[in-house]
């Protein structure tokens, strides 16, 4: 495990250099990942206007700063993601709140397909779904592990599945709004809970 992380890691790019590479690859009509489609695309347009916009107004919860100030330790937060993933435009703004507010967190982000045998490590029911992320310590173990989404959007999901069989546009939009209502906290919260 520790020598797949440890190749993952130089492959990896700071939040801005990864935020950079996303917009440039819109810009040029990519979306991230193997597999290119007009939808992927669309989804990404989205989330860079997602994420533009928590950037400005999220804001991190009093409780959570004060725990993430009482780490003892430096930390490398790894994050696997894509540019088209609605949940990752979702968290991936709240994780880099959180990093800036403790100075020995090392915030790293890496492509699930360029990054195969990584995300194998850490399938959800099978499934390699993003974000991960991946909370290491000084030596690049792993101490924990948290995603892709939190509890009340991942019941959100699971429920609709089960009244309505897929996951329609129609999710797709709760989804979004329950983000949207939950201002990040949920995903503050239970990231700071497994660091504890």
């Amino acid at each position: 495990m520790k020598s797949i992380i440890q190749s993952a890691l130089q492959n990896s790019h700071s939040y801005t250099d990864y935020r950079t590479l996303v917009s440039k690859l819109i810009s040029e009509g990519k979306s991230t990942g193997n597999e290119q489609s007009a939808d992927l695309l669309h989804y990404s347009e989205l989330n860079e206007v997602r994420m533009k916009r928590l950037e400005k107004t999220l804001k991190l919860d009093l409780e959570v700063e004060k725990a993430l100030q009482n780490l003892k330790s430096k930390q490398t937060w790894l994050v696997i993601s894509e540019g088209w993933c609605g949940d990752a435009a979702q968290i991936l703004p709240i994780i880099k709140l959180m990093s800036d507010a403790y100075e020995n967190i090392d915030l790293k982000l890496v492509f699930r397909d360029e990054n195969e045998e990584l995300i194998n490590q850490f399938l959800t029911n099978g499934a390699k779904s993003i974000p991960k992320l991946l909370v290491l310590d000084e030596s690049f173990n792993l101490i924990k592990h948290w995603g892709p989404r939190p509890e009340g959007a991942k019941n959100l999901i699971i429920e609709y599945k089960a009244n309505h069989g897929i996951v329609d546009e129609a999710a797709k939009i709760a989804l979004q709004k329950w983000y949207l209502d939950d201002k990040g906290i949920s995903t503050m919260k239970e990231i700071v809970a497994i660091l504890q």
